[in-house]
């Protein structure tokens, strides 16, 4: 996913009301932006940190800036890496990594289909199709959380909503469909992924109680930079019933 033109860096002032963020760009102008991020974006809304926004040609937003990356230091490296908290990315980063074929699990389905209503009251991220093979449901999760070595985690709050999904998605299993949530982990650090139960005891049990029922559980890290973020990897996750999975 390329960014249609230039993002702008600048000094993160403070994060407030969740949506919003005051920044000083570069050229010392403060604006505030809008944060696409609901979560508690633990240790990505610091004051002082680097961040890099989008600026929208529509001269009716309200907003025209949108908060799109932030530099964080890593403790081991002792420099500094960069992390996409737009949690609007991860469906259109999948949405071209289907079209080219990038994610070998997922690869060969002839259509994908977007926001398909499902279960109780949901809608799935993505249907794929194929007239040789069973349908697939994927859900798509944004993981910007890493607090310890490597390990990326999610969620950073409480997630009832993708606990909801994560039953939904059992219930395709069971009956004869293939089900996968996939967690699309935008920053560059982490080398494994986890369930945060700290932050969410219900998710992080609910996500080991549906890959024992036959849910599927990808993780995959991606490339980041100011013009550009892209699915590249598949990372592994700790299971706490199996332990690593690959």
């Amino acid at each position: 996913m390329d960014f249609p033109s230039p993002l702008l860096p600048g000094r993160l002032l403070r994060r407030y009301k969740r949506f919003l963020a005051d920044v000083e760009l570069d050229g010392g102008e403060v604006v505030t932006a809008h944060c696409p991020n609901p979560g508690a974006m633990i240790g990505l809304n610091m004051p002082g940190l680097t961040c890099w926004l989008s600026k929208s040609p529509d001269p009716k937003r309200k907003l025209p800036y949108t908060w799109e990356l932030v530099e964080v230091p890593n403790e081991i490296s002792g420099g500094f890496v960069t992390c996409g908290l737009n949690t609007l990315h991860p469906n259109r980063l999948v949405a071209e990594a289907l079209a080219a074929a990038a994610i070998p699990e997922l690869a060969g389905y002839a259509n994908h289909r977007r926001e398909v209503r499902y279960g109780t009251n949901s809608r799935v991220d993505f249907l794929l199709t194929d007239p040789e093979r069973s349908a697939c449901w994927l859900e798509v999760k944004n993981v910007h959380l890493r607090r310890q070595g490597a390990l990326a985690e999610f969620p950073d709050c409480v997630a009832a909503r993708s606990t909801r999904h994560l039953r939904e998605l059992v219930a395709r299993a069971e009956a004869g469909e293939r089900a996968v949530v996939l967690f699309v982990v935008q920053r560059t650090d982490c080398e494994a992924f986890a369930a945060a139960a700290d932050c969410d005891a219900a998710f992080a049990a609910a996500l080991a109680d549906v890959a024992a029922r036959g849910v599927e559980v990808l993780v995959y890290g991606c490339e980041i930079t100011p013009e550009r973020v892209r699915i590249a990897r598949p990372l592994p996750w700790i299971d706490p019933g199996a332990g690593l999975r690959r």
